[in-house]
């Protein structure tokens, strides 16, 4: 093809006059062979006449030239923009602002630029913000919908560098454009969106407390409202969404249904938690159920352990909810209600097994709970002291902040005859002690930003978790045993049913050691006001009778006059939030403890008529806690945890680093706002 191409007119007679003139240089070789005396002579003669035709052919033909050039480029140009303009990919070309310099039809087809004036991709309509323009070393991909069409636009910048370029002066001209080259992602997001839809997801339905549910019932109710359950499952999940339900048990279920249905469920907030519990509560009787749903598509196996691990969570959160396990995270819904009591002593004696096996196994123990302990977690941490002392065993307590709270149970720990010196630590001190033999117990906490010393958890592998809190997506991972029991009302009181049953009831443990367990279990239970149940008073029998005395414990608890009135202060002050959420905020200034004083208010508030959750902000070490508390018509605990924090049902909180009050209040609001909408209070 190339061999048959010919240039033509006065680029073809410039290229071939040097070849003409090269038979007068032949001439000349040969004349200067024949006369070589006169060679002199002749080559300059030839060298002049040589010049003289050059520049006479140059002179003449120049401007023809030029034109034959012009013609050339402006028509090879010509073809390249007909080509990009018809090009089928939508592609144009932008000022360094994001504004319209050039573009193609289909670029034009699908945001009708044709006659706008200055229209500029930085655009509210399409979501493209100007910080979003890209810079000079990476390309930017931003999408957005326009009619229904998943689009993705991919801009480069380009800098307009003449330097190295003779014809322009990069004085005269500096800058950059960007190139816009956009994607129709629509066909394809389809095809995804429907194999997502049609993809396989495995559940499994636990109802909470199933036996201990019916106990007491007449035998007629407990018949009826166990075929009123199982139908309202399977209306639900069979007819409702087409899915299948495969009963395993009385009190068990597996589900298989599309991931379409999945979507559904979510959309209704899965109503059939609320459709159970009022099937059982025409018959008075409490019931509720839990559910984990596990997703991965194309890949049956990790679905169905994805669906173990949901229920799983969903239990130890402490049921009631419906857990979403998909590739990456989890994901909660429901848990609005308290959960029916547990009937735990089996697992008690089990995890009282494990610990003294654990304890036994190691050369020593570490015992922490969370950061700014309180008088649960402090109470928590000589429970499991006590264990190992009765086994021998070296234990050290990581507290790093001596709160007004835990001081005066601190002192009558360190007071005691067979206090050994060095057995309270802080995290600096811990993290020197810990070696591979070392046995880690984290208490009142399974979050591991929570925890008094989280560098702990890094350097060791042995952990064991005791927790009255429900798990969130994060926690304390690869524990040996994590004992987590959302239906307790407080750490202190899972450890002294622990210490009930360690080694066959034969441990005795000291009253300085009763006094901390029991001054724990009264304030998460707020004197035994809140998630009590007969566990605690047996937990609290068990302390009493190893002499736990009630009024040396309530002088520990006695307030100074700047606490008093600090907490009053909060209380004074308060706003009732929608005619039924208090909002208070509670002074730091002059308070040691002013995160616990907050507590103290929240628990105030909710002796108001009317008010259902009491908040209440404290500003402490440029962190912002808010306390969380409820009696039995509102979980803090989902709210807290959209705001990032956790707790349980009627107790909970959070800690908003770098906010100021009024910020962590309005954020507040608008997570209050949020959830009444969606109804998930």
């Amino acid at each position: 093809m190339k061999k048959n191409q010919r240039f033509r007119g006065v680029l073809d007679i410039y290229l071939r006059w040097p070849i003409y003139l090269s038979a007068l240089v032949i001439l000349e070789v040969g004349l200067v062979a024949i006369y070589p005396a006169n060679a002199i002579f002749m080559v300059a003669g030839f060298a002049v006449l040589y010049t003289i035709v050059a520049v006479a052919i140059y002179r003449v033909r120049k401007d023809e030239l030029l034109d034959s050039v012009m013609d050339f480029a402006t028509h090879y140009g010509q073809v390249q923009k007909e080509m990009l303009k018809n090009f089928e990919m939508p592609y144009a070309v932008l000022d360094e602002t994001g504004h319209l310099i050039w573009n193609n039809d289909a670029f034009d087809a699908i945001f009708h630029v044709d006659g706008l004036f200055r229209w500029s991709i930085v655009n509210d309509a399409y979501g493209i913000k100007k910080e979003q323009l890209p810079g000079m070393l990476e390309p930017t991909e931003i999408k957005f919908t326009i009619d229904d069409r998943d689009l993705r636009v991919r801009l480069r910048r380009i800098n307009l560098d003449y330097e190295e370029n003779n014809l322009i002066d990069p004085d005269r001209f500096n800058g950059s454009v960007i190139t816009a080259l956009v994607y129709d992602d629509t066909e394809m997001n389809n095809v995804m969106r429907l194999n997502s839809e049609g993809s396989t997801v495995m559940g499994l339905i636990y109802l909470d407390n199933f036996e201990e549910a019916l106990q007491g019932a007449e035998p007629t109710n407990a018949a009826i409202v166990t075929t009123l359950v199982d139908r309202r499952i399977n209306r639900y999940f069979s007819i409702d969404h087409s899915g299948v339900v495969k009963k395993l048990g009385s009190d068990r279920y597996f589900i298989v249904m599309k991931k379409k249905a999945l979507d559904e469920m979510v959309e209704d907030n899965f109503s059939v938690l609320d459709d159970v519990r009022k099937a059982a509560s025409g018959f008075k009787i409490t019931m509720t159920m839990s559910i984990g749903i596990g997703t991965h598509p194309g890949d049956i196996d990790q679905c169905n352990s994805n669906s173990k691990m949901a229920i799983d969570a969903a239990l130890a959160r402490g049921g009631d909810q419906v857990v979403v396990r998909n590739e990456e995270r989890f994901i909660y819904y429901g848990g609005k209600h308290d959960q029916t009591e547990t009937n735990v002593r089996v697992r008690a004696k089990r995890v009282a097994g494990y610990l003294k096996e654990y304890i036994e196994n190691y050369e020593k123990v570490i015992v922490m709970g969370h950061s700014l302990a309180d008088q649960d977690a402090f109470g928590s941490c000589v429970g499991i002291h006590a264990a190992a002392r009765y086994l021998g065993k070296e234990c050290r307590i990581v507290v790093n902040t001596i709160t007004t709270s835990i001081r005066p149970m601190l002192n009558s720990f360190m007071s005691a005859d067979d206090y050994k010196e060095g057995t309270i630590v802080n995290s600096d001190e811990a993290i020197d002690m810990m070696t591979d033999a070392t046995l880690l117990v984290v208490v009142d906490t399974n979050k591991p930003e929570l925890c008094e010393c989280p560098q702990l958890l890094d350097m060791c592998r042995n952990i064991l978790v005791i927790d009255h809190h429900r798990q969130g997506s994060e926690k304390i991972e690869n524990t040996l045993y994590p004992y987590v029991e959302p239906n307790a009302s407080s750490a202190s009181e899972m450890i002294s049913e622990i210490l009930q049953y360690f080694d066959n009831e034969k441990l005795r443990i000291k009253n300085y050691e009763a006094d901390c367990l029991y001054a724990g279990i009264m304030i998460d239970s707020g004197n035994f006001s809140t998630k009590t149940s007969g566990r605690t008073f047996e937990a609290a029998a068990y302390l009493r009778n190893n002499g736990a005395d009630v009024t040396r414990i309530r002088k520990m608890f006695r307030d100074s006059m700047e606490s008093y009135k600090a907490r009053a202060e909060a209380v004074r002050s308060a706003e009732l939030y929608k005619n039924e959420f208090a909002i208070g905020v509670c002074p730091a200034e002059g308070l040691e403890s002013p995160t616990v004083v907050g507590a103290q208010a929240a628990n105030e508030l909710m002796n108001i008529n009317l008010v259902r959750a009491a908040f209440v902000l404290t500003l402490y070490q440029d962190k912002v806690y808010i306390s969380a508390r409820s009696i039995d018509e509102i979980n803090v605990q989902v709210i807290m945890e959209r705001m990032g924090g956790g707790g349980h049902l009627n107790i909970a909180g959070v800690q908003l680093k770098g906010y100021t009050i009024d910020r962590a209040r309005d954020e507040l609001k608008m997570t209050l706002d949020s959830m009444l909408e969606k109804n998930e209070i």
